[in-house]
């Protein structure tokens, strides 16, 4: 029996509510609706979702156009806290705030306290006096922007950048708001995530907002060392083969490889990935002629993706990091608009006060 035959190809069963079970708080939204923090779309509504893409599309601009700008974030300030490498994330972070008018700091894991023994929270209350309102939080430990949020004071907002790999939100909305440019009907589409699903905190957002968004069909195609937990991913069919998992697609979304994870999960050299997995012209002709073809980046072609792909005319790559922008514009946007003033606060220990 093929891999691609077997009982787990079939879309997962979801975990069901208890009849009796009573609705909770979203905590990312404010008692009156707003949007807060963004930790994670799992659990976002799709009106929400939605309007952040229409905000996102209204500060899209063609290639060559100015960009938007406003003052609309003036007197706010922005922290940027990644104690992961992440050039495009934190840049796109960077120039949203900044061309909303905010002001923007940047905090390196080599620069930061946090090497120096101090704890996560101890630079949150440090950053706090010093009259940050948002933090962007990159972290490779699991529940370190959901720490934080619980622990700022109530006109502060939390926005996760990438979570270990659970959850990297912003990149979700991006990359559904690029497929919604071409795509607009998701009802009727069959989305193909190809790669390391297991590791990747992309695949989990993208699935979360793919389903609030009602897409038709979404693959996990991959080798059996990249693919998720049975648990996860509930209603996704599941494939080991490109044939199969690209064959009619509406949208090819690529996954990095880290290259360190292939010999610890005895898979073959890139060379012979590429030539198993690896996104070709040819592959590309088994998903539907107006297929799209999407990568979070950093890309490394000739492992997951022919570079003729990456940049032929099917790829909407470069579109991503366009919209990147707008995305995080629309999300600083929105959970600054709801945030109360600063409030005056005392701080257990602390005596930190707010005007």
């Amino acid at each position: 029996m093929s891999a691609d035959t077997r009982p787990d190809t079939q879309p997962q069963p979801e975990a069901q509510p208890r009849p009796d079970a009573q609705p909770r708080p979203e905590p990312q939204l404010r008692p009156d609706g707003t949007l807060r923090h963004l930790l994670t779309l799992e659990s976002l509504p799709r009106d929400l979702i939605e309007r952040l893409l229409d905000r996102a599309e209204s500060l899209v601009r063609p290639a060559g156009a100015p960009p938007p700008t406003s003052t609309e974030l003036e007197g706010v300030t922005v922290a940027n806290l990644f104690t992961e490498p992440s050039t495009r994330t934190r840049v796109s972070f960077e120039l949203a705030a900044k061309r909303l008018g905010a002001q923007v700091v940047n905090l390196e894991v080599q620069l930061s306290s946090r090497v120096k023994g101090e704890s996560m929270l101890d630079t949150i209350y440090t950053l706090e006096a010093l009259y940050v309102d948002v933090f962007v939080i990159r972290d490779a430990e699991a529940g370190v922007p959901g720490l934080v949020a619980e622990s700022v004071h109530p006109h502060v907002s939390v926005l996760s950048a990438g979570e270990a790999h659970l959850a990297h939100p912003t990149q979700g909305l991006l990359d559904a708001l690029t497929v919604r440019q071409r795509k607009p009907h998701f009802g009727s589409l069959a989305i193909a995530m190809v790669g390391d699903v297991r590791h990747s905190r992309v695949a989990r957002s993208a699935y979360h907002v793919f389903r609030a968004l009602g897409a038709g069909e979404i693959r996990i195609v991959a080798p059996p060392a990249y693919m998720p937990e049975a648990a996860e991913f509930g209603g996704c069919t599941r494939h080991t083969t490109l044939a199969k998992g690209l064959k009619d697609a509406d949208v090819v979304m690529m996954l990095r490889i880290q290259k360190e994870r292939m010999s610890q999960a005895s898979l073959p050299d890139a060379d012979r990935y590429f030539a198993k997995y690896g996104l070709t012209p040819e592959r590309l002709a088994l998903a539907k002629p107006d297929a799209i073809v999407m990568h979070p980046q950093p890309m490394n072609r000739g492992i997951e993706i022919a570079s003729d792909v990456a940049d032929g005319p099917q790829s909407v790559i470069r579109d991503q990091v366009r919209n990147g922008v707008a995305v995080r514009m629309a999300v600083l946007s929105a959970v600054c608009a709801g945030r109360g003033s600063r409030a005056a606060v005392d701080r257990p220990g602390g005596g930190l006060t707010r005007s």
